[in-house]
C-alpha cells in the first residue's frame, strides 16, 4: 500500500494501521521484556526463526512501527532506529566494515561524523579516505582499494550546505562492487529520496527535521533492499557467509533484501544495543505528522532570508542551494526541485570576530548547537562543532573561519529578518 500514497499520507498513515477499537496513535510499549508460553516459541526468535518481540534492545513495537514510517517514506524495504544520528552513521558502516577495510568518504560532512570516521573507526582498524565531491571520476576511482566496503556522502553537507552528485557516485561505487551510503537528514525524504538517484542505505539524525521540534535525539538507518550483495561476496563474507553466533545461519540466503537490515539488529543491536527508548519513538513519530507541511515552510523562509543576505553590502557571501548563483545551483534543481532545506552558511565582511558580534546581537534567533528544527539558530563552526579541527582540517572540510551555520525555522519570516537587520547594524557601533 505505500508504494501508491504519497509522502504527505505517510507522514501521517504510514507504519502503523491501527485495527478496529485500537489507538490511531501507536502505543508506548514501555517495557524491556515480552511473556511467552512456551521455551519452544522463545527458543524460535532466539534462532532467527521467527519474527516477534523478547527484549526492547532487539525490537520493540513502538520503535518499529515509526521505523517502518521511514522506510516507507524514503522506499526502502527496512529500517532501524538508533539512539542518535552518530549511532546510525556508526552501525550503517560498522555492519559491512570491519578491522581491516576502508570507507571513501565526501569531505564535506558533519564534523562529528568526519571525526567519527577519521578518529573512531581507525581505532577499530577502518581506514577512511576523504575526498572532494568536486574530484574527477578518475580522482575518485583512484582512491579506491582492493580493501574498500562502501563509498558514504550527505544530500546536503552540515555545515557547507554543499549538494552530494548521487547519481554520479552510486554510479562509481557500483563500478567498484560497493554500495552507496547517504545521509539525507537535512534534504528528509521530503525533499530528497537517495534510492531514486541509486544510494543503497541511507542515514538520518532524527533530532534533526524528522522530530523537528529538538524534544528528543535519535537516528534512522534504512536499506533500499537493492545492493546485490552476493554479487560482491567476496567483500561481504559477513552478509554472504554463515554467522557461527547464529547457528551457521547466513543473511543473505536467509533474509534476501532484508539481509542488511536483520543483521544490524541481529549482531550490532544485540551486541552494542543504542536503541532509542519507546517513548521517544512516540515523539519522533508525532513529529514526522507534520515534516512535509515544515519542510514547505522552511524552504520558504530560507529562501526569502538567503535573498535578504545577499542583497546586504555587509555580508560577504552566501551559500545556499536554491539560490540561482550558487555553485550547486544545478544539482539542487536536479535532486531537490521543490526546495533544499533550512539550513544556509553565511559570510561577514570581517573576521572571526565580526561573526562573534553579529551573533551575540541577535535578540530572536538563538544560538544554539541544534540545527533543523522549528526555531531559527546559527552557530559558528570554528569555535563550536568543529572546534576540534585544526585549520587544515576545517579547509579539507570545507569550513571557512568567517562562516556562520544559519538554521531557518518557521517563525514569521519577517521577524527573522528585522532581527538579522538589527544585529547587522550593530556591527557599525
Amino acid at each position: 500500500m505505500a508504494k501508491d500514497l504519497k509522502a504527505a499520507t505517510l507522514c501521517i498513515r504510514g507504519g502503523w494501521q491501527p485495527k478496529n477499537g485500537e489507538p490511531v496513535e501507536p502505543p508506548i510499549v514501555q517495557s524491556t521484556t515480552f511473556k511467552y508460553d512456551s521455551s519452544e516459541d522463545m527458543a524460535m526468535l532466539f534462532d532467527l526463526k521467527k519474527s516477534g518481540y523478547f527484549y526492547t534492545r532487539l525490537q520493540n513495537p513502538t520503535n518499529d512501527a515509526v521505523a517502518a514510517k521511514i522506510a516507507d517514506l524514503e522506499g526502502g524495504v527496512g529500517a532501524v532506529l538508533t539512539s542518535s544520528g552518530q549511532a546510525a552513521n556508526f552501525y550503517a558502516v560498522f555492519n559491512i566494515c570491519e578491522a581491516g577495510g576502508h570507507i571513501l568518504v565526501s569531505n564535506e560532512i558533519y564534523g562529528g561524523t568526519f571525526n567519527l570516521f577519521a578518529v573512531t573507526l581507525k581505532k577499530l582498524g577502518i581506514d577512511c579516505t576523504f575526498i572532494s565531491p568536486d574530484a574527477t571520476d578518475e580522482e575518485i576511482g583512484a582512491a579506491f582499494r582492493p580493501e574498500t566496503k562502501l563509498v558514504f556522502g550527505e544530500t546536503i553537507s552540515n555545515p557547507g550546505c554543499r549538494v552530494f552528485d548521487i547519481e554520479r557516485w552510486a554510479t562509481i561505487a557500483h563500478n567498484h562492487g560497493v554500495p552507496l551510503i547517504i545521509d539525507n537528514t537535512f534534504a528528509t525524504p521530503i525533499n530528497c529520496k537517495p534510492f531514486e538517484w541509486g544510494a543503497d542505505i541511507v542515514t538520518h539524525s532524527t533530532t534533526k527535521y524528522m522530530d523537528g521540534v529538538a524534544s528528543q535525539v535519535g537516528g534512522a538507518v534504512v536499506d533500499s533492499g537493492n545492493f546485490p550483495w552476493e554479487e560482491h561476496a567476496d567483500k561481504f563474507p559477513c552478509l554472504c557467509t554463515p554467522d557461527e553466533s547464529y547457528h551457521g545461519l547466513t543473511y543473505t540466503k536467509s533474509f534476501g533484501k532484508m539481509a542488511y537490515t536483520t543483521k544490524l539488529v541481529a549482531q550490532l543491536m544485540r551486541d552494542l544495543g543504542s536503541i532509542p527508548g519507546p517513548q521517544n519513538s512516540f515523539l519522533l513519530n508525532i513529529g514526522l505528522q507534520t515534516l512535509h507541511l515544515r519542510m514547505e515552510r522552511h524552504c520558504y523562509n530560507a529562501k526569502r532570508i538567503a535573498e535578504f543576505l545577499e542583497a546586504d553590502d555587509r555580508v560577504a557571501w552566501v551559500r545556499y542551494p536554491d539560490l540561482p548563483g550558487a555553485p550547486d545551483h544545478a544539482l539542487a534543481q536536479k535532486y531537490l526541485p521543490n526546495g533544499s532545506c533550512g539550513v544556509m552558511c553565511i559570510g561577514l565582511k570581517g573576521d572571526r570576530n565580526t561573526a562573534i558580534k553579529f551573533m551575540d546581537s541577535l535578540r530572536l534567533i538563538h544560538i544554539a548547537t541544534h540545527v533543523a528544527d522549528v526555531r531559527s539558530c546559527v552557530l559558528h563552526p570554528a569555535s563550536h562543532t568543529h572546534r576540534q579541527l585544526s585549520d587544515e582540517q576545517l579547509k579539507a572540510a570545507g569550513i571557512a573561519p568567517d562562516l556562520i551555520r544559519f538554521s531557518v525555522g518557521i517563525e514569521d519570516v519577517d521577524d527573522l529578518i528585522n532581527d538579522l537587520k538589527q544585529a547587522l547594524d550593530q556591527l557599525s557601533n
